[in-house]
């Protein structure tokens, strides 16, 4: 499927199944967007973006079975890369965790109304904030509260590591998110697995799910 050129706003999509690339395509309507490339392999998505300089990155969690979502890490920051708009068919929390770590702009699940879709590429491309309501940002409240210490003798901020650590993140990603480096997660990880009295984080995510924490 041939791209167009966009006077004013453009994006760049990465998903592998044509119909979607069509869809958001014909979502557009009379609206001056533009879609200037589409990538259908993780592996072609930083190059799809220093080609294009699109406005705003549409993207699928995975992409042909694999960790789409990765590639996001080969930008040095955020700020180095448009705003990135992940649009769906998955719905885990951990993607939608992995997603805000990594600093994108909004989470649409493909079941959604296509104007959710739509009407958050023009807000990303006006730097106004995601919706309040969104998945990303519900999900990422859940996972910077520190409530729920009294349960344990953890910290507020090992409370946040385990909420993180139990949606799936590697110890990178929750840095991302956080704030912090590596290595501060890593001694975090350490503590609340002596703390718990379990094993490794496996187990620290189950001990999270029983008590209602994620």
């Amino acid at each position: 499927m041939s791209t167009v050129e966009c006077s004013t706003l453009s994006i760049a999509i990465a998903d592998d199944h044509p119909v979607i690339l069509e869809g958001i395509q014909r979502s557009l309507g009379d609206l001056d967007i533009g879609i200037v490339g589409n990538a259908t392999h993780s592996s072609q998505i930083v190059s799809l973006v220093n080609e294009h300089n699109p406005d705003v990155l549409v993207m699928e969690a995975r992409l042909g079975g694999k960790d789409a979502l990765k590639s996001l890490e080969a930008f040095d920051a955020p700020v180095n890369r448009p705003p990135v708009i992940v649009f769906s068919g998955f719905v885990e929390s951990s993607h939608i965790a992995r997603a805000s770590a990594l600093g994108c702009y909004d989470y649409i699940l493909k079941s959604s109304p296509v104007s959710v879709l739509t009407d958050s590429i023009l807000r990303a491309s006006r730097g106004e904030p995601t919706p309040a309501d969104s998945l990303l940002n519900t999900v990422r409240s859940r996972m910077r509260n520190n409530s729920g210490g009294a349960l344990s003798a953890l910290t507020d901020r090992e409370m946040q590591v385990l909420r993180h650590v139990s949606m799936g993140l590697s110890n990178r990603e929750v840095g991302k998110s956080l704030g912090i480096s590596v290595e501060t997660v890593k001694e975090h990880v350490q503590n609340i697995l002596r703390k718990l009295h379990v094993n490794d984080r496996t187990q620290a995510a189950v001990w999270a799910v029983r008590n209602e924490l994620v």
